[in-house]
């Protein structure tokens, strides 16, 4: 079976493991496109256990979750472009409530041919304590979505 000539392939990361699965995917999709090109994602998200409650974000920490999210996405740009694969990194700073909104946006912002996203596939109280992004994001694209399950960080 050939594979589809997916032209706009959107690649949430999020520095985890899981998401290195989805990029590896990603990549193997637009091997052989020259047509490809991986938009590399991150959102910079509230954090979780800060949500809904009235806190100081020093400056300090937003300039330390800034370069977290600038470096994920500096890493995985080489490792597209190194595979003679275009790239365009996208980081969201002003995030919307949930990652996964963010990534919801972007895909009809860029008109994504398929997201392709790493899922630490949380099961049980984990799941329902942390969310899943990727259940989501699934339930709100108009797109194909395909999941890749990573290793446990």
């Amino acid at each position: 079976m050939a594979a589809a000539p997916y032209k706009r392939i959107l690649v949430p990361l999020d520095g985890s493991r899981a998401a290195e699965a989805g990029l590896r995917e990603a990549i193997r999709l637009a091997s052989g496109n020259r047509d490809a090109t991986i938009r590399l994602l991150h959102v910079l998200e509230p954090l979780p256990a800060l949500q809904g409650m009235e806190v100081i974000i020093t400056e300090a920490l937003l300039d330390n979750m800034t370069g977290f999210g600038e470096k994920i996405l500096q890493n995985a740009r080489a490792v597209v472009e190194t595979r003679g694969i275009r790239a365009e990194t996208v980081f969201r700073k002003k995030p919307p409530q949930r990652a996964a909104d963010g990534i919801a946006a972007e895909i009809r912002r860029w008109k994504a041919d398929i997201v392709v996203m790493g899922t630490h596939g949380r099961r049980g109280l984990t799941r329902v304590v942390l969310g899943s992004d990727a259940e989501m994001v699934v339930r709100m694209a108009a797109v194909p979505v395909v999941l890749v399950r990573g290793d446990p960080d």
